[in-house]
């Protein structure tokens, strides 16, 4: 039997950061009212040559230093995303790209702030079944793109990042011990961000293909999501660590998503645990959706909060409505790694990029030598408009 165990993590945030005094100046709000009720500080914005993609590149590379791993031995991207590069392709491929990772599989999950946890049960059930021996799970995102700066209760909250995990088989018990994946679209008008398309079909009078929304931004009712929020995580900690046959003392560490720092003092409470067993960062990074929780289990291993044999549970939650939680034994001592290799590794990226722009230029050169792959002229005429045959010719059928 296979375990899927985490060998590897990495992050990656924006250099600006963009403070509440900043906000301040724009919308009805001030430091003091933020941080009284979600405890943020500042948050990272993307630049204007940063992309979903880029930032999700950024924190897998850095993972797969850490775990060792090269990226021709990567078989299974998966990139959790409400702010996808595009609808396709997907962003994972564009990640898959970057790193030179050619043998692997990728597609984007979207399960917005939950997505990481999706994402990362959906890697585990793969490697467990047989279907892949490693896999690079990654949260990003940039919520800057999607908000509108003039609503004070959401522009407040969110932050661009990227977070990301290298899952490798092993038969040693550990790793994702169980996860519990939950959903309840009776409440996606709570937390949403619409999808707009704008182009009618003229031909059949323009009154098709509009879906009714005009902008692409973030709504939420905030007041809402706090309850149900506070519920689902005291509940969906108790069900996975059921399901993985652990108690609550069991557990060395709780990495949740960062939304609201009441939000997990309140669910603290529920579980009756001291909100010193919850690791916090929201502080400085604000709500990074999907990036969120990979993000902070970063900033927990650089504090020296996790050893081996800890159990450490990963919980998300957010639009759809969706929630989930993943338990998980912590196997490894974070490597120590030397400058001249994160140097070799940057290198390699470099390369990765050159090749793929040399099969860019080839395809372009191939489609300009063979010409057209349209079919032979004789040949069209040789067959009937509707497809069933010859027209005439040897074999045709005569009238």
């Amino acid at each position: 039997m296979k375990y899927a165990h985490i060998i590897g993590w990495g992050k990656y945030l924006p250099q600006r950061v963009l403070t509440n005094q900043e906000i301040s100046k724009t919308v009805d709000t001030t430091h003091e009212w933020i941080v009284a009720r979600t405890g943020i500080h500042e948050r990272r914005i993307a630049g204007t040559r940063e992309t979903t993609a880029t930032l999700a590149f950024e924190a897998a590379a850095r993972a797969l230093f850490v775990a060792g791993l090269h990226p021709s031995d990567v078989e299974l991207i998966i990139v959790a995303t409400s702010t996808p590069e595009s609808i396709f392709p997907a962003t994972a491929c564009q990640v898959q790209d970057y790193l030179g990772a050619t043998r692997a599989g990728a597609f984007d999950l979207s399960a917005a702030c939950s997505g990481f946890v999706y994402a990362l049960s959906m890697a585990s059930n793969a490697i467990t079944s047989g279907a892949a021996q490693n896999a690079v799970v990654i949260g990003a995102e940039t919520m800057s793109r999607v908000l509108d700066w003039q609503d004070r209760g959401t522009c407040i909250l969110f932050g661009d990042g990227a977070g990301a995990v290298v899952l490798e088989g092993s038969s040693i018990p550990g790793g994702v011990l169980a996860s519990t994946l939950r959903s309840d679209g009776s409440g996606g008008d709570l937390l949403r961000l619409p999808a707009v398309y704008h182009n009618p079909v003229p031909i059949l009078g323009g009154e098709f293909s509009q879906n009714g929304h005009h902008k692409n931004t973030i709504s939420m009712k905030g007041r809402q999501v706090f309850r149900f929020a506070t519920n689902v995580i005291s509940d969906s900690v108790q069900d996975v660590l059921r399901d993985a046959q652990l108690s609550i003392d069991d557990v060395d560490l709780i990495i949740p998503h960062q939304a609201n720092v009441r939000i997990i003092e309140t669910a603290a409470k529920r579980l009756k645990l001291p909100v010193e067993r919850f690791f916090i960062n929201v502080a400085r990074t604000g709500n990074t959706s999907a990036a969120s929780i990979p993000i902070a289990l970063c900033d927990a291993v650089d504090a020296g909060l996790l050893h081996p044999d800890d159990n450490v549970v990963f919980v998300g939650f957010g639009g759809g409505l969706s929630w989930a939680a993943s338990v998980v034994k912590w196997d490894v001592t974070p490597p120590d790694l030397s400058l001249p290799d994160r140097e070799w590794g940057r290198v390699r990226y470099v390369l990765a990029r050159g090749r793929s722009r040399l099969r860019q230029l080839g395809r372009h050169v191939a489609s300009f030598v063979e010409g057209s792959p349209t079919p032979d002229a004789r040949l069209r005429e040789r067959i009937r408009p509707d497809g069933r045959g010859r027209t005439h010719g040897r074999g045709a059928k005569k009238r």
